[in-house]
């Protein structure tokens, strides 16, 4: 199943995942949502409201990447402060948006939150939670490794979805996505960041044993899933 042909009903949103690090589509009924393209060609975007960008580093930000897909689409990037100011001459500078942590915006009935990054080795990293038009949450924790602060934005938000990484950036491991996993609590979570697939099997395996009501999803590589959000009954 392709992202393109994907179209999510309502209380849901679809994903599609297109590299081994942080590059993932979102979907929700209304709006198409990218973060972090890398690794990717610029033609795979055809629809795209929104471009999210975590931190300044290579495998995650991509300038003249960025700019051809901005071109083709007409979208908004929405940047930590260091990202906007490298994409500020090759950019329309109306088509950018500065996020700091607590910065929230709105793409018509669809909200996009920064908040605060354990990422020690990029300058100003931020992660997002995503709230669709029908309510369904997903928060993206960068190369995050836990933070108290976590547990709050659990509490509060509720995530319906969290992509939680578990290697190559400095310091994320198994056991770190794991402790994310735990502090938000949420319906599902999915290991990124990596390019073993042991890893993440054996991502899944110890969060079945720390936390069974959370269900994991391996997501391969250019398949849309969809996650639906439990309605009240």
């Amino acid at each position: 199943m392709s992202i393109e042909n994907t179209v999510p009903k309502k209380n849901e949103i679809a994903f599609k995942w297109f590299n081994d690090y942080s590059g993932v589509t979102i979907k929700t009924p209304t709006k198409t949502l990218v973060i972090d393209p890398v690794d990717v060609n610029a033609k795979t975007f055809t629809t795209v409201d929104g471009i999210l960008i975590t931190h300044e580093h290579y495998d995650h930000l991509d300038s003249p990447l960025l700019k051809k897909i901005q071109t083709r689409t007409n979208c908004q990037i929405f940047a930590d402060p260091t990202c906007i100011r490298r994409l500020s001459n090759s950019i329309p500078l109306e088509k950018l948006r500065e996020m700091h942590p607590g910065t929230k915006i709105d793409i018509d009935n669809v909200n996009i939150t920064a908040h605060t990054c354990n990422h020690p080795q990029a300058t100003t990293p931020i992660t997002f939670l995503i709230t669709s038009e029908d309510d369904v949450k997903i928060f993206h924790a960068a190369d995050s490794m836990p933070f108290p602060e976590l547990r709050n934005i659990g509490s509060e938000y509720k995530p319906d979805l969290t992509f939680s990484p578990i290697g190559i950036a400095p310091g994320t491991t198994i056991n770190s996505g794991i402790e994310i996993v735990k502090l938000l609590n949420p319906k599902v979570a999915v290991p990124y960041h990596t390019a073993l697939k042991e890893d993440l099997i054996k991502f899944c395996r110890i969060l079945r044993k720390e936390a069974s009501k959370v269900k994991c999803l391996v997501a391969k590589q250019d398949l849309a899933y969809i996650v639906g959000k439990e309605r009240k009954k």
